[in-house]
Order: structure tokens, then sequence, then C-alpha cells
């Protein structure tokens, strides 16, 4: 069984740049959703509360060069830095968001663990609910990063949990098996936290996706961190 590990430690991540409307990046959808000839499919992850049902979006810059290779054979700690991200770019009235999002960039150094289908994976909090149903939809707060620690999208930012279908592929497999469980991965619980490292063949695989005109948001075969809250199953 390859095991695989990741050390980060950034000294200055920093958020990216916002793109135009048409250049934005869902970064838990499968490619088999897609039905067009982007990278990215049509959004079925839906923010909380949002009548519209308009798909949770993230504006996304970056460049291959940026991403080292992270993996080796060995088991170490898993470190993020501190993001960075403006105040005006929460709602008024989302202090408590703001606050948790900083603790969560902020948050100690962690022990992953390692699926054999390459998944990393550490408990910052074990919940106390019930696990996430199959097929049903279910609302987490996340805050996602490259493997240089950069911050390319967070549900804190807009101050609301993001409802999704879990179970069914409607997300990136790293996220199906790293909140639902399986293969070795124990399934998250309501109010759980829980660090996700997914290598390039559980997210994107060797090509680029969010791409635009030839501008690619997220590399071929990027790997990425995702810090998830199980927030509850939405109702």
């Amino acid at each position: 069984m390859a095991i695989s590990a990741l050390s980060v430690a950034v000294s200055n991540p920093r958020l990216l740049p916002s793109l135009p409307k048409s250049h934005k990046v869902v970064p838990f959808l499968a490619r088999s959703a897609c039905p067009l000839h982007l990278s990215l499919p049509a959004p079925s992850a839906l923010p909380v509360g949002d009548p519209a049902e308009e798909a949770a979006t993230a504006s996304t810059s970056s460049s291959s060069s940026s991403l080292a290779p992270v993996l080796s054979t060995s088991r170490r700690l898993f470190g993020v830095g501190m993001g960075i991200l403006a105040a005006s770019s929460f709602a008024a009235d989302a202090s408590a968001t703001r606050t948790e999002y900083y603790a969560t960039v902020g948050e100690p150094l962690c022990d992953m663990n390692f699926a054999r289908s390459g998944l990393g994976y550490c408990d910052v909090v074990i919940g106390t609910g019930i696990e996430p149903p199959r097929g049903e939809l279910i609302n987490v707060h996340y805050t996602a990063r490259f493997a240089d620690g950069t911050v390319f999208d967070s549900s804190y930012k807009r101050g609301r949990p993001l409802t999704m279908r879990i179970g069914v592929g409607k997300v990136l497999p790293g996220l199906d098996q790293g909140i639902i469980g399986g293969g070795g991965v124990p399934p998250m619980l309501v109010g759980g936290k829980r660090k996700l490292l997914i290598p390039p063949l559980l997210a994107y695989g060797p090509e680029p996706a969010g791409c635009f005109q030839g501008d690619c948001n997220i590399p071929a075969n990027a790997t990425l961190l995702y810090d998830i809250l199980f927030v509850g199953v939405y109702k």
C-alpha cells in the first residue's frame, strides 16, 4: 500500500484575486457531472438559504509552478499557514463565521492517516451527531487550499455553509470518501471537523480544471487540501 504524506508550512499564504463571473470554479463537483466541454460541471452544490439555489462558486487564479510535489512515502505532520481574508469579504452579520475561518486556517498540526486510495485525513474534532446519509443533502463549512497553502475557496467567506449531495458521485471522490467514509476512512459525524489531503486521482486528475479561454484555475495533477466542518443534514 502506497503511503503518502504532506508537510506544508506557509509564512505568507494569500487569497487569490477575484476573477470574472465567467471564470468561476466550484471546487466540490465531480468531473463526470459536466455536460459541456468545460473542465467543470454545471453546479449542484447549493448554498444554504439561497432561494434561487445558485451554485456556490469560488474565484481562483493559480499557476502550476506554485505547486511543488508534496507526497512522500513516510507519514508526516500536516500543517497549514494562516490565510488572509479581508473583513470586507464577509457579510456584516458574519462575525461568527469570520472568527471560525481564522480559527480553521490557524489550527495546529494534524497527524494524517492515509487510506489505500491515497486520501489523507485526520479529525480535529470528532462529532457527536449522526453520520451523513448516503445520497442525501448535507450542510458543510469548508476552506480549500492548494498544496502550497494558498486558500482558493471558503464557505466562511460567504458567511453560510454549503449544501451538497453526498455519496453518489456528485462531488469530488476524495470529498465523498472523506465525509461519508469507506475504504478504511470512518464517516464524519455531525459537529465533526476533519482535514482532508486529496491527491489528484481523487480530485481533478491529470487535466486542469476551471478552464476558460485557455486559462485554468486548477492546474493538472493538483493536490487539494480541505478543512471540513459537518454542520448537519439539510432539512
